[in-house]
């Protein structure tokens, strides 16, 4: 379904790099597993990055991932845990709880619904470099961009890019 390929490795010792890391919201495994006619474009993206992107990055979900997609309501809830339970997971941490409080607070993450403002935290807190997500609305939205960054340098931590799929994908070289 969702097969990660690894890169080969060269036969030169070269010392690599580690990989970015990607914290993925609860969007992404729902996206990938969705087949609605409406969601077709982002699924093809999501899918499409998973096949040819996913194997240059270290990627993690948080316990609020887990918990959105096993509350879900999705049609293809049981593919979408399945997608999940092939990633790692991170602990839970006390931090991130105040964090997305905070954000909160400051009018950064909605008030009613509180699953936003813990993956914003989660990949905040754990330094992430890229927050992968299809939610526009509040979390990969630039106009919020200054104002995440804002609250973010106040309380001492670096922003993770907000990005969705289409975003991510390696610069081709035929420019």
């Amino acid at each position: 379904m969702k097969k990660r390929t690894t890169k080969q490795s060269s036969k030169a010792r070269v010392p690599s790099a580690p990989l970015p890391r990607v914290y993925l919201d609860s969007t992404i495994p729902s996206v990938y597993c969705d087949d609605r006619e409406g969601n077709r474009h982002e699924t093809e993206i999501t899918r499409r990055w998973w096949r040819e992107e996913s194997q240059n990055y270290e990627i993690w979900i948080s316990p609020a991932t887990q918990a959105e997609v096993d509350d879900g309501n999705h049609p293809h809830k049981k593919e979408i845990q399945a997608f999940c339970d092939g990633l790692d997971l991170m602990s839970p941490h006390p931090a991130v709880d105040s964090l997305a409080q905070l954000y909160i607070e400051h009018l950064v993450m909605p008030k009613k619904d509180l699953g936003d403002a813990w993956h914003l935290a989660y990949a905040t807190f754990q330094n992430f470099d890229f927050l992968l997500t299809w939610n526009c609305n509040h979390l990969a939205n630039a106009n919020k961009q200054q104002h995440i960054k804002t609250i973010n340098w106040r309380m001492g931590f670096a922003t993770p890019q907000i990005v969705t799929p289409q975003e991510l994908f390696t610069e081709k070289e035929d420019l």
